[in-house]
C-alpha cells in the first residue's frame, strides 16, 4: 500500500516537493483540502481555510498549487488513488474472481465510512473539473474490467464478461457506498457485501 505520507497527485516538476518536509507539507495541504471541501463544498471552501486547517503559511500553498481549482483537481486524483491503494491489496488475497468482487465492495464500504467526504468531493468534480471526475470512474472501471477478464480466464466467471459488467458492478458499489457508507453506516459492511456478491455470483458466475 502506498505510504500515506506520499501524495498521489503527479505534480508538474516546478510544483513537486523535493524534500521529505515538502512531501509532508503537500500531504497536509491535501488532507486539509479534503476537510475543507468535504465540509463546505468547492465554492464555499477557500485557500485560507485549507492553509489554516493544514497549519501552513499561504506561501506554502502556492509553492505546490496555483489556485483553489488546482488543489481540488489534485485532491480528486489523490482520493481516487487512496481508494485504489486501500482496495487493491485486499483483493489480491481473494480465492477467486467472485470473492475478489466481494472483498472489493467490502473494502470500499470500509473506506467510504472512514472518508465520507469523498462522495461530496467526487460529485462536485463533475461540475468543477469534468476531466478529473471522468478519469476517476474510467480508471476504476478499467481496473474492474481487467479483474473480471482475469477471472474469466481462470474460469471463475462467465467467458463473456466485458466492460459493461465492470460499469454495472461499479455503479452498484458506488450507490451501496452512499447508502450504507455515508448516509447510514450502522449495518455490518460484511452483510452488505455478501448480499451484493450473491447478485454478482448469480449474474456472471460460472455455471456448472
Amino acid at each position: 500500500m502506498t505510504d500515506p505520507a506520499s501524495p498521489r497527485d503527479e505534480r508538474r516538476d516546478d510544483k513537486a516537493p523535493r524534500t521529505a518536509r515538502g512531501e509532508r507539507t503537500l500531504r497536509a495541504l491535501l488532507s486539509a483540502a479534503a476537510e475543507e471541501f468535504g465540509e463546505k463544498g468547492f465554492h464555499d471552501g477557500s485557500v485560507s481555510g485549507i492553509t489554516r486547517r493544514a497549519g501552513c503559511a499561504l506561501g506554502s500553498f502556492y509553492t505546490y498549487f496555483d489556485s483553489k481549482d488546482d488543489i481540488f483537481r489534485a485532491l480528486v486524483n489523490d482520493m481516487s488513488g487512496q481508494v485504489r491503494d486501500y482496495v487493491s491489496p485486499r483483493i489480491a488475497d481473494a480465492r477467486n474472481g467472485i470473492e475478489a468482487e466481494r472483498i472489493g465492495l467490502l473494502s470500499f464500504l470500509e473506506f467510504a465510512r472512514a472518508h465520507k467526504e469523498i462522495y461530496r468531493i467526487i460529485d462536485e468534480a463533475e461540475f468543477v473539473d469534468q476531466a478529473a471526475y471522468r478519469a476517476h470512474y474510467e480508471n476504476t472501471a478499467t481496473r474492474m474490467a481487467a479483474r473480471l477478464k482475469k477471472a474469466a480466464q481462470q474460469g471463475d466467471v462467465r467467458a463473456d464478461v466485458e466492460e459493461v459488467h465492470a460499469w454495472a458492478i461499479m455503479g452498484m458499489n458506488v450507490f451501496l457506498g452512499l447508502r450504507y457508507g455515508v448516509w447510514d453506516d450502522s449495518r455490518p459492511a460484511q452483510e452488505i457485501a455478501d448480499i451484493a456478491n450473491a447478485l454478482i455470483e448469480k449474474g456472471i458466475g460460472k455455471r456448472a
